[in-house]
């Protein structure tokens, strides 16, 4: 049963390690073990960091369907945890651009992601952005999670060295 019970920014920007404009999601509307909806509307800042020449590209839309990742794991995270697992993002696949740009999007982003598969050390997900009932991007990721973090020699380490923390 999906949870509806909305979580602002300031839960987000706690349990994600993006932090100011960076953080780029405003809403959580729905979770559960498998699947969650988020909001944005930080595609129309012109400070928006992932502008260039004041454009924001649809691939832009790749980091914020990885931030409603960011946040669900931490949903998910046992509430004894003391920080949630770090993740790294190390494929997209499948990934179909249906607009050119996301900052002239009038209305707020639903970023949606289902959960594929999972075990303790790698995610994959489906994701989905639209406005309006329009998609606008969609595709699949998938995050390896670096179990232990404060191992300089993980193995995640040493395979994703360009991985991108979620």
């Amino acid at each position: 049963m999906l949870n509806q019970a909305p979580i602002d920014k300031s839960w987000i920007a706690q349990h994600i390690p993006h932090q100011g404009s960076m953080c780029l999601l405003h809403t959580v509307a729905a979770w559960d073990t498998d699947f969650i909806r988020c909001y944005a509307s930080s595609h129309r800042d012109i400070d928006n960091p992932l502008r260039v020449y004041q454009r924001l590209s649809s691939s832009c839309g790749i980091e914020y369907a990885a931030q409603a990742m960011a946040v669900h794991g931490a949903l998910l995270a046992p509430s004894n945890s003391t920080r949630p697992k770090v993740g790294y993002l190390v494929s997209i696949r499948s990934t179909q651009l249906y607009v050119a740009r996301l900052d002239d999007i009038d209305d707020d982003l639903v970023i949606e992601a289902t959960c594929l598969a999972r075990n303790d050390n790698d995610v994959l997900y489906q994701f989905n952005i639209s406005a309006q009932g329009q998609r606008l991007l969609e595709g699949r990721a998938a995050v390896v999670l670096n179990v232990n973090a404060d191992s300089q020699s993980s193995r995640h380490d040493a395979q994703n060295t360009s991985g991108k923390p979620l």
